[in-house]
């Protein structure tokens, strides 16, 4: 799906810095943040000697949990530990507890207490998925002093909000090989994410082995898909972390690759169907008029139905404008006899024949908002992301969606491809105002943040991903009043780093990036750009979705650079305080990052330039030029009027997009630039 216009609905509005009971006040780094906290004296010491126990009748998904605990705890601490496994029985100084052994699903009981004290760690909870939770968060509450390293003294009485907690990847716009998507699953655990949506087929391929339609794999995958065998194994893998997998095969639309493979299921006949190479929406469309197009969607689903046991089963739905059916005078025809007036009402003729094909196969369908009209069963889940102003109801497509029966989800507000800050996915609440009932409000089982993949590789998926959606991941599971943005970041930082150990290239990959353009020279000049600049956002880098194919490789500085640059908002924020009080400690803070971009660009000079890099030449030295304006003004508290000339000439320039990025501090340049002035 390409998702080119999305319009933010209402209900997912700023909640602000609201102080609610469940605020954190804590210097803790955990996140999500737990449902109850409460901080106690002691602390549990981390040493050789420390032990874990499951003292349930079966160890479930938890040994296995537990294992992976010590592992990154003793990777962590340094301490090595005697003995690095689970014991039987209780005699362990970390013991954890639990009822049953989970059939993961929306019903499925994720909640745990954790109490942690001088000489006992103890984690209780009904489920073994329960139980991974708070091994999880237990992780996270990892300190130390000089000398030793420790848990806290707390106690924890945690449940999650929503019960759907997804992150969706896109493996057909750029395939996404399986070792990309279990280091993917580990972080999802590790923030308590419990979906994985799969969206395996689309315009650009179709990304499943199929034995019965041999075709769809050889002739629409460029070679680039999963064996069934794969498919189970990341399956499997996702299970025991706790994490569901639901799986999309895009249909009536989006569906060049298997029209490629099997020409006759489509709606306008001589039409030359190929796997589209570009992003946006196409033409070709299955022909729901065709009994042979239900033959085909029985006997695929047949076969790809038992690779994934969850009851949920995503068709898409999206996007389907309809064209080769105005085209084709049969479905029109069709349309007339079966009394249909327009493309919608078509399309939903098709989803219901293709609801009843998964329900006989005990699944239940869940596709994109566009497939809820009127005559849809309620039967079907509805996957909001079109939000309000789409004709769907006031509270946008999820709370209409709710009223009139649906179980729903919401991904509008979480399209991290979208390239926009961690504050604004972080203040968008599933919910919001909105009044329900009781039966409204468990019908919205949560949300999903989504990554479609037409601008990324296996290379710089993790930093499109991470950590932004550790902080989604806390909207879906914390109590709506959990919305402290500085508090969140602090915590964020913390959480990224720890990802790294699950083998999360969100970080590294950046300078990886770097020193392939500049052929392994010193990079600490691109270092500095990198931490001012950000990608250009909702996809005006891909304009029109043909500036880039599925298989271009993004190794450019925008791919090195990220989303909320490390160094903006600390900029911007000391040349807030020191416009409103300026003293030695603000003068300071500012100077210190103009000195800095100041000599960057000598250090920019020393590089070896090259197609990659001389774009970036006259950024760099426009920046050093203002910066070295600038501190000298306020240093010494003398402006002339070329200077200024200089200044805005200068960042006249830099206000426009470089090489698909955006520098991010030039508003507060501006500002600063603009207070001199008037100063001096």
């Amino acid at each position: 799906m390409n998702k080119f216009i999305i319009i933010l609905s209402i209900f997912g509005f700023t909640l602000g810095n609201a102080i609610g009971q469940n605020q954190v006040t804590s210097n803790l780094n955990v996140m999500p943040w737990p449902k109850e906290l409460s901080e106690q004296p002691g602390r549990f010491h981390i040493d050789s000697t420390m032990t874990i126990s499951i003292t349930s009748e079966t160890h479930g998904r938890v040994h296995m949990a537990a294992t992976n605990f010590l592992r990154r705890l003793s990777m962590r601490t340094g301490v090595f530990l005697e003995e690095g496994f689970p014991l039987p029985g209780k005699s362990a100084n970390i013991q954890i507890a639990f009822n049953k052994v989970a059939t993961l699903g929306v019903e499925t009981d994720e909640s745990y207490t954790l109490e942690v004290t001088d000489d006992l760690v103890t984690i209780s909870s009904n489920t073994d998925v329960g139980a991974m939770n708070g091994l999880q968060t237990l992780l996270q509450l990892t300190q130390n002093t000089a000398d030793s390293y420790y848990f806290p003294g707390i106690k924890i009485t945690d449940a999650p909000r929503f019960v759907w907690r997804g992150l969706m990847i896109d493996v057909a716009r750029h395939f996404q090989p399986v070792g990309v998507l279990k280091r993917n699953l580990e972080a999802m655990a590790a923030v308590k994410l419990n979906v994985f949506h799969w969206h395996l087929t689309d315009d650009q391929g179709f990304r499943v082995e199929s034995k019965v339609y041999p075709k769809l794999h050889e002739l629409a995958s460029d070679g680039l898909y999963y064996t069934q065998e794969q498919i189970k194994d990341v399956v499997a893998y996702a299970d025991a972390l706790g994490i569901r997998v639901i799986p999309e095969f895009d249909v009536p639309g989006h569906a060049s690759a298997i029209l490629t493979a099997y020409p006759e299921l489509g709606s306008k006949d001589g039409y030359e169907y190929a796997i589209e190479r570009y992003s946006g929406v196409f033409d070709p469309t299955l022909n729901p008029t065709k009994a042979i197009t239900y033959e085909f969607l029985q006997n695929l689903f047949s076969e790809m139905v038992p690779l994934f046991p969850d009851v949920y089963f995503h068709i898409g739905g999206d996007e389907n404008e309809g064209k080769h059916w105005d085209e084709n005078q049969d479905i029109q025809a069709f349309k007339n006899k079966h009394h249909l007036k327009t493309n919608h009402e078509l399309q939903t003729y098709f989803n219901i024949k293709v609801e009843k094909i998964l329900n006989n196969l005990d699944k239940k369908m869940m596709g994109w908002d566009e497939i809820m009209t009127p005559n849809m069963p309620t039967t079907t889940v509805i996957h909001s992301w079109r939000g309000a102003n789409e004709g769907l109801g006031q509270g946008g497509s999820l709370i209409d969606a709710a009223k009139k029966g649906y179980q729903t989800v919401l991904s509008n507000g979480f399209y991290i491809d979208r390239l926009q800050s961690v504050e604004s996915h972080y203040l968008v609440d599933p919910i919001g105002e909105v009044t329900l009932t009781d039966a409204e409000r468990r019908r919205i089982l949560g949300g999903e943040a989504t990554m479609w993949s037409e601008l990324v590789t296996p290379m710089t998926i993790d930093s499109r991903i991470w950590p932004r959606t550790a902080a989604i991941a806390e909207r879906f599971w914390s109590q709506p009043e959990i919305t402290d943005v500085a508090n969140m970041k602090k915590r964020l930082q913390q959480v990224s780093f720890t990802l790294e150990e699950l083998g999360l290239t969100h970080i590294k990959n950046r300078d990886v990036i770097l020193r392939s353009m500049t052929n392994n020279q010193d990079i600490s000049a691109l270092i500095t750009l990198s931490k001012i600049c950000e990608p250009l956002k909702v996809y005006s880098r891909n304009k029109d979705g043909i500036e880039y194919k599925t298989y271009s490789s993004f190794t450019l500085f925008a791919d090195a650079c990220v989303v909320d640059a490390e160094d903006a908002e600390p900029f911007n924020k000391a040349v807030d305080s020191y416009i409103s009080n300026s003293n030695g400690t603000t003068d300071k803070n500012v100077l210190m990052y103009l000195n800095k971009w100041a000599t960057n660009h000598e250090g920019f000079k020393t590089l070896s330039k090259n197609p990659k890099i001389s774009p970036l030449y006259e950024m760099s030295e426009n920046l050093s030029e203002i910066a070295g304006l600038l501190s000298k003004a306020l240093e010494a508290k003398t402006f002339s009027k070329v200077e200024l000339e200089t200044i805005k000439k200068n960042l006249d320039v830099l206000n426009q997009p470089i090489a698909d990025v955006e520098i991010v501090i030039v508003e507060a340049l501006i500002k600063l630039s603009r207070f001199v002035e008037n100063r001096y």
